[in-house]
């Protein structure tokens, strides 16, 4: 059979239909997946309000003042900053700048964020695998439940993860025959702006980076290793010039750096959001509890429900991997995507499992991408090699560690689809037993076994996945499952912002161009909900925590001097004194002691408020 393509005659036959065939099926399936993975964090996502109100306010303050935006200010008079570097915020400010103030234009950064990274761990994973295996890891991503939590949620975790997937691409790229060493340039330059989203985590990735192309890079080992520092220079220069642009700035005219305790971003990056991380030694924290520190945690009860639903398979397919391309040579780039996403995985997993310092549970959507790498290239050369009875018994094996332990996990929340833990433990093992004898059977029911083994070990975190993303999230701290353990919340509380009445909101809004600040109160947290309520500057004394010498006591007194701050508003963290008492610092029970001490109380929708502006009761 021919074809006339161009005047010129091009022989076809069943060879050329198939790939043909591949081709599109390949295609068609990036365009479901990645569509489904649209509607599952866009689907009613305002239904979760501000998410972390905290975030929410700052974007309010970036999208109404540059200098705001700059510096991720927590308002637009710039008192002071988040507790982070500021590019997630960029993002979402300006989102807001084009679309007004709204819940929408303040989570859907974050959603498109993670479809983009789902395609390119996509085609990361289809360089060296294959479609299949990309369609895997993608799928993977997208349904980790910590993934559906943070794609739908403002906190900076989503920015990071993408910029992480996109360094990652182009280390594999850069690990590739004939190629550019831009490639490497590039990949710095991602992790240069991973860590302006959330400081020294985005270094994690470093050491997988770096021993995939020290081992797999086609250059000689001289010119590896200049790229390498080639690479490092391009993160230095990407992430320090924001901290030289910081440190340089006179500070009275940029806000208090927010998590340090002397206005000192170095101190922020080593300190609060570095090394002590690691460590506990976290000035201005609250202090940590952190019992569950070892190898355990990632399965523990605080985060095994976020990751740990594929995270044993991805390990033993990551290690089978390892050995079926132990011998090939080496700049195998599947045996380099394995060093690289595998380093990436187990580096992260090591450092969250024994830190000693802050860790939340949805930092570990950082293990998601890497999670379904190795699922993805993994399983496709187990598949590859299913003749050979060992990995027939390690794809066996896999499917039943995963289901039982999908079966543990469900088991803590027992009233929630209660069902669902027999079916998957029956496919389960159903296709464990298919899985030793799939070398003995017919084509059209291997690829059975193979579509049964799949929603198996899928099914469970699918269903929490699904789960997640149609409850409502907000606070500070967001949890993973159904809606009833949607997250911790609590009107006026450290983890969650106050929604203020109409008639306190109208208060706050009343006069405000008069004033520099319409109100303070401590803690971030608090002055984001009455912020995004009043529309208007509100002061966040002390910062996220209240433990940041941040006004103190005498600026605060000159400032209410000067008439420049309305409203002061007792709220929870400052009555309860525990957070200056356990950190050290004073400055924001001294500012409520002076405040009670010398303003008459008035209530507000319930809300003890003082107004600054009037005669002290007791100069």
């Amino acid at each position: 059979m021919t074809v006339a393509i161009s005047g010129e005659q091009t022989q076809t036959g069943p060879k050329t239909r198939e790939m043909w065939t591949v081709r599109v099926c390949s295609r068609a399936g990036l365009v479901v997946l990645l569509a489904a993975t649209a509607v599952l964090y866009v689907w009613n996502l305002s239904a979760s309000g501000w998410a972390n109100a905290f975030y929410s306010a700052a974007a309010q303050a970036g999208a109404s003042d540059w200098t705001a935006m700059l510096f991720g200010s927590s308002d637009a008079a710039n008192a002071i900053t988040v507790d982070k570097t500021p590019a997630a915020l960029w993002v979402m400010d300006v989102s807001v700048r084009l679309f007004g103030l709204n819940p929408w234009s303040v989570l859907v950064p974050q959603a498109l964020e993670g479809v983009a990274a789902v395609a390119l761990l996509y085609a990361a994973v289809r360089r060296v695998s294959g479609s299949g295996a990309a369609l895997l890891a993608g799928a993977v991503l997208a349904l980790t439940p910590v993934a559906a939590l943070i794609f739908r949620f403002n906190n900076p975790d989503a920015l990071l993860v993408l910029l992480l997937v996109v360094a990652a691409y182009c280390v594999q790229r850069a690990c590739e025959a004939d190629a550019s060493r831009w490639w490497l340039i590039g990949a710095g330059v991602a992790v240069g702006f991973g860590f302006l989203a959330k400081m020294m985590q985005a270094f994690l990735v470093l050491p997988g980076f770096v021993a995939a192309y020290g081992i797999a890079g086609h250059r000689p080992w001289r010119r590896r290793v200049l790229d390498l520092l080639g690479a490092a220079a391009a993160v230095v220069v990407s992430g320090g010039w924001y901290l030289l642009l910081v440190e340089l700035w006179p500070p009275s005219s940029r806000p208090y750096i927010g998590g340090s305790q002397h206005d000192s971003i170095l101190e922020l990056t080593l300190g609060y959001n570095g090394f002590g991380r690691l460590t506990g030694d976290e000035p201005g924290g609250l202090g940590n509890l952190n019992h569950d520190v070892g190898w355990g945690r990632l399965f523990g009860a605080g985060m095994g429900l976020d990751i740990a639903w594929l995270l044993l398979a991805a390990l033993i397919f990551l290690a089978a991997g390892l050995v079926i391309t132990a011998r090939r040579p080496r700049t195998d780039p599947t045996r380099a995507a394995l060093i690289l996403w595998g380093g990436w995985l187990v580096v992260t997993a090591l450092v969250f499992s024994f830190a000693n310092g802050i860790v939340h549970s949805y930092y570990t959507v950082a293990l998601a991408p890497a999670l379904g790498a190795c699922l993805g290239v993994g399983a496709n050369l187990l598949w590859q090699n299913r003749f050979d009875v060992r990995s027939r018994t390690a794809m066996a094996a896999t499917v039943l560690v995963t289901v039982t332990l999908a079966a543990v996990l469900l088991a803590r929340n027992p009233d929630w689809q209660p069902w669902l833990r027999a079916v998957v433990g029956v496919g389960g093992v159903g296709a464990t037993v298919l899985l030793l004898v799939v070398h003995r059977l017919t084509r059209p029911v291997v690829g059975a076994v193979a579509v049964l083994a799949l929603t198996a070990c899928l099914a469970a975190p699918t269903a929490y996945a699904i789960a997640t993303a149609a409850a409502p999230h907000r606070g500070a701290i967001p949890s993973v499952g159904p809606s009833r353990h949607s997250g911790f919340t609590g009107p006026g509380g450290l983890l969650d912002s106050p929604e203020p009445g109409p008639a306190l909101s109208a208060a706050l809004a009343h006069d405000a161009d008069r004033y520099t600040w319409a109100a303070a109160v401590v803690g971030s947290n608090n002055a984001a909900g009455y912020q995004l309520a009043g529309g208007v500057p509100v002061m966040a004394v002390g910062g996220f925590n209240g433990t940041d010498p941040a006004p103190t006591l005498a600026q605060f007194q000159e400032l209410v001097a000067q008439h420049r701050i309305h409203y002061f508003i007792r709220s929870h963290m400052m009555t309860g004194r525990w957070v200056a008492q356990s950190s050290g610092s004073r400055a924001d029970a001294d500012i409520a002691d002076y405040v009670e001490t010398h303003f008459a109380p008035s209530v507000i929708d319930d809300v003890v408020v003082y107004d600054l502006t009037r005669p002290p009761t007791n100069s």
